[in-house]
Parts: C-alpha cells; structure tokens; sequence
C-alpha cells in the first residue's frame, strides 16, 4: 500500500466505502500502487495499467488499454465518443462491487496479461478524418491551405476537425475554418503558443495575456 494513497482515500469526499473496496481488490493482483495526475494508479514493471477514481455520480476502475480487453461480461464504457484505448468499469455501491468481484479479478488479469505481451493499441483507422465539407471546399479555393493543414501532426488535425465540424450551422463553420486559416498555414495547432511567451512550449500556458496588460 502506498502512503500516499492512504492520504487520498481518507480524504476522498465522493465514493470514499467504495474506492477502498475497489482499492483491496486490486493490490490482490500484485500490481504496484502509485498516485498519479491525483488518483490512485497501479503499474506492472513501471507501465500504467489502471486507475481507480471518482466522479459525481459513480467511481470506476479505468484500464488503460481497455480496447483491447475481451470484456466478456459487457461491462466495460469508452469515457467518450473519441475514447481510442481506455475502457472503464462504473460503480455505486459497495455490494455492487463485492458482487462483481470475480469478474473485476478477472479483468484486471486479464489487463496484466495484455501488458506482459507488449500489445499495443492500433489507432490507425481512428487516423481517418471525416471532414466537413467547408473545409473541402476551402481547400479547393486555397491549396496552400490544404497542403498546411495536411502537413499538422494527426492529433492537431483531428482537434480542428472536431471544432469546425460541432457546430450544426454551415455559416459557423466557414467562420471557424476562414478564423483558423493564418494559424494553420504557420504551422500552428489550436493550443499551441502562437505569441513565443509561453513556458510550457509548444502548449499556450496563458503569458500572451501580458501583452493586453502592458
């Protein structure tokens, strides 16, 4: 056990009964106990496997590499939409996981199994964007905005594609794309330090607000 998850539970507000049962039932399998971004983490040989953590109306254990887990009792939910590798259990109640205890041992095995075979998640077809068509048609009328956009590392391409495309409202999104355009075509992602203030490179940590001070 670690000191400073001892610390974390006592001071947990939410689901406090439950992340100890959770918390016995996991150090069963061997795995190391750590407390990382927070919460409770438990490794084997230094990789991460799993979290145990709390929310508003449930806690869960979230495994890692949860996609690639067989989940033979259907009890596994991705945390969104875009969720690529982590899958979570939910729970509200002690009995409710001492009931589930087998299959949640079971699990966790199988998670420790996954990583002593050195699997890897295959995000390759989460690769393939589905563009909104303003931005198609903007790429017709700007090549050098294509070839920019093109040349963005896959993550910042999906994070504008996810922003053009939430509106519902073709107007709003021209917008967002025409706004977007002189970042894109320097090489920028929607977070990233455009003003050469920031620290925390190439992340914004907020210091171009200094500019509006002075």
């Amino acid at each position: 056990m670690n000191p400073a998850v001892d610390l974390y539970l006592q001071n947990a507000k939410q689901w406090p009964k439950e992340l100890q049962q959770l918390r016995n039932i996991v150090l069963e399998t061997g795995l190391i106990e750590e407390l990382k971004w927070k919460q409770p983490c438990y490794t084997y040989k230094g990789v991460n496997v799993l979290i145990i953590s709390a929310f508003k109306d449930f806690c869960v254990i979230s495994f890692l590499k949860g996609a690639l887990m067989f989940d033979s009792e259907k009890i596994l939910h991705k945390p969104g939409e875009n969720s690529q590798s982590v899958r979570f259990m939910r729970f509200t109640s002690v009995p409710e996981i001492i009931k589930l205890k087998a299959h949640i041992l079971a699990y966790i095995i199988e998670a420790i199994e996954i990583e002593k075979a050195g699997l890897k998640v295959d995000t390759s077809q989460n690769k393939i964007l589905v563009f909104p068509e303003e931005l198609f048609l903007t790429f017709k009328e700007n090549p050098a905005f294509e070839t920019a956009f093109m040349a963005l590392t896959i993550g910042r391409q999906r994070a504008y594609n996810m922003y053009f495309s939430d509106s519902k409202q073709a107007k709003t999104r021209q917008q967002r794309i025409e706004k977007n355009i002189p970042r894109i075509l320097n090489g920028f992602g929607m977070n990233d330090c455009t003003c050469g203030l920031s620290k925390k490179k190439p992340g914004c940590d907020g210091s171009h607000k200094q500019l509006h001070a002075t």
